[in-house]
């Protein structure tokens, strides 16, 4: 395994390729060298060969004379003479020197053991070719004793100038074993040379990926002590090459590594200053709701420690389910107000609670982060302003009999300007049922925001009740040539609720509906289940819709869209917010859908109760 390992590492790879890069070299330097060797004492022996045999040829000639008359050989010297020429003069070590007649018959040779072979006829192919006046004839041939040799045939021309012909040849047979054991001696030595020379590459190469991985490995040494937070180390720069660029690098990186850690550090004390001393709570989770961060301001206002903090969910610390948690996260910055009791002997404290989800890049939503607000004192305040409206409510009644009376007596008086005084009992008269309306309406707001409105609820026919209110607003309807229509689910009959309430309920949203919708609309008017326990009615019209920027705060009291436009109808900017106190009591919910110049739909859900049943 620790071999394994050694060759996965740079080190033993530039040994390999170091060693490798040599070999190929050396391989192909000693073919090209080997090769042109072995071309080069070719050469040479054949060309040594060729020249014996070019003098053979002119001394054979001497021995070799023909009679032009008769047209046969006659030796002008002894053969004697001849093989003594052709063995002192021009032996061959492993090689014979053979002197032919034209006839290809062997008239001498060097070779005592090849004596019998005079007189026969040499019918080797090169000797033919040399006999046909042939100069260059060479071949290579395997003997018996498997030895390579070379063969050279010359041919022997006579000197006479008037008939120059073939009169005899010249073969040569040399033995190449000397020339081959050169070239195998030759090639030892080239790969005793190879195997050293690798033999000092592997060492040099040991040197050198030494001297190129020692620093790499400092440096790793030192990245390991980066990553384990010691900041403090510096790797040493050996040299202005590339290691020494990177180690200049390595450290530049660590220093800015730890001043950005150093800042980070600076940051995060700053942070851990503002939340301390933050007037509001804050309370970070991860993704589970774990809590993971809480400040002192959090801790105060929830009475608990870091003990108790350990592995406790969010969830569970502010008496909430999970789900109302994901409901809030969802919409992001959204806030909700919670009672959290303290101790038994003591009020319970409003919190007003914001999520804020933390995301991070490829990621999603990793935590949460959530403000506490204490907001006792701001419910208390705004407990009294609502006891204020109230009481303003009833002291408005007082001056509101007095114009009453007042138009009362001018109405039974005789007055100088009747057009004048009837104008002016007109308007008297609308604004005091104006400000009576007001008041009434003010009075209902108060006594749902003081849980003093008294529910009293009865089995109610759906279909009776939805018929009812659109025959109150049928005379309206009719001027305005809107079509009503009632549209109740099947297996929806009777049901318990509060009937005065849920009248003035649709009664608000119908007289809206006829308001708001141009002459030829249409209005509906629908009933449904909406789960097992719960019916849903909606208000539906065709009129001017209302703006997406008005939406949100459509339901907050005395909010009008058209302020003008409102008071002209006689509206109070109650009407909705009333609708939502009422149907908050029947434990339902209340919502509103609408497009600019497309129309409205508003929907409110109740409670579903069994007959018989009466709350108050």
């Amino acid at each position: 395994m620790k071999l394994f390992r050694f060759f996965r590492t740079i080190q033993a790879k530039l040994i390999i390729i170091y060693v490798l890069l040599i070999l190929i070299a050396m391989q192909l330097i000693g073919v090209y060298f080997v090769s042109v060797m072995k071309t080069s004492l070719t050469s040479n022996f054949t060309r040594d060969l060729k020249g014996k045999a070019e003098m053979l040829s002119g001394i054979a000639v001497n021995y070799i004379n023909v009679k032009p008359e008769e047209g046969t050989n006659e030796q002008t010297l002894s053969i004697d003479d001849l093989n003594t020429v052709v063995r002192d003069l021009f032996s061959i070590n492993d090689g014979e020197i053979q002197i032919l007649d034209a006839s290809g018959k062997v008239l001498t040779t060097s070779l005592q053991s090849h004596h019998a072979y005079i007189g026969r006829k040499n019918t080797q192919t090169v000797v033919s070719r040399a006999l046909q006046g042939i100069r260059d004839n060479e071949d290579e041939m395997i003997d018996e004793n498997r030895v390579r040799k070379k063969i050279i045939a010359k041919p022997v021309i006579s000197n006479n100038p008037s008939n120059s012909k073939v009169i005899g040849a010249v073969y040569i047979a040399a033995s190449m074993k000397e020339l081959y054991d050169t070239i195998d001696r030759i090639n030892n030595i080239f790969v005793s040379g190879t195997l050293i020379a690798l033999g000092l590459t592997a060492s040099l190469g040991v040197i050198l990926a030494h001297t190129i991985t020692s620093p790499i490995k400092e440096i790793t040494k030192h990245a390991t002590a980066v990553a384990e937070g010691r900041f403090d180390q510096r790797v040493p720069v050996l040299g202005n090459d590339e290691i020494g660029q990177l180690s200049e690098a390595f450290n530049y990186m660590t220093q800015r590594l730890r001043d950005a850690l150093s800042q980070n550090e600076e940051e995060k004390e700053k942070l851990e200053s503002v939340l301390t001393n933050m007037s509001d709570g804050v309370l970070a989770t991860d993704e589970l709701g774990n809590i993971i961060v809480m400040n002192r301001r959090a801790k105060e206002m929830l009475r608990t420690d870091d003990i108790t903090l350990h592995g406790k969910d969010i969830s569970t610390l502010l008496g909430i389910s999970k789900q109302t948690v994901d409901s809030l996260m969802k919409d992001s910055h959204r806030s909700t107000l919670l009672p959290i009791a303290l101790d038994s002997t003591e009020e319970p404290i409003i919190v007003r609670v914001t999520f804020s989800p933390i995301h991070r890049r490829d990621q999603g939503i990793t935590g949460t982060i959530a403000v506490l607000q204490d907001v006792t004192e701001q419910e208390k305040l705004e407990e009294s302003r609502r006891e204020f409206v109230a009481n303003v409510s009833h002291e408005l009644r007082t001056p509101l009999t007095t114009i009453r009376s007042y138009v009362e007596a001018l109405s039974d008086g005789a007055l100088e300007e009747p057009q004048l005084a009837n104008r002016f009992v007109g308007v008297v008269q609308s604004e005091s049922e104006r400000m009576i309306r007001l008041v009434t309406d003010l009075l209902h707001l108060s006594r749902f925001d003081s849980k003093q409105a008294i529910m009293r609820k009865q089995p109610t026919r759906i279909v009776e009740m939805l018929e009812e209110v659109a025959d109150r607003f049928s005379f309206q309807m009719q001027q305005k040539r809107i079509r009503p229509t009632i549209l109740i689910e099947k297996g929806i009959d009777t049901v318990v609720l509060d009937r005065d309430q849920i009248d003035q309920v649709l009664d608000n949203l119908v007289s809206n509906a006829l308001k708001y919708t141009p002459d030829g609309g249409r209005i509906e008017i629908e009933a449904r289940k909406s789960g097992s326990d719960k019916i849903a009615f909606s208000v539906k019209d065709t009129g001017i819709g209302i703006p997406k920027k008005d939406l949100d705060r459509i339901f907050d009291r005395f909010y009008r869209v058209d302020k003008a436009r409102s008071r002209s109808m006689g509206g109070t900017g109650l009407g909705l917010s009333i609708a939502r106190e009422i149907v908050k009591a029947h434990g339902g919910t209340i919502t509103l859908e609408s497009e600019l110049n497309a129309g409205t739909k508003v929907t409110f859900t109740i409670v579903t109760e069994t007959e018989g049943s009466e709350a108050s």
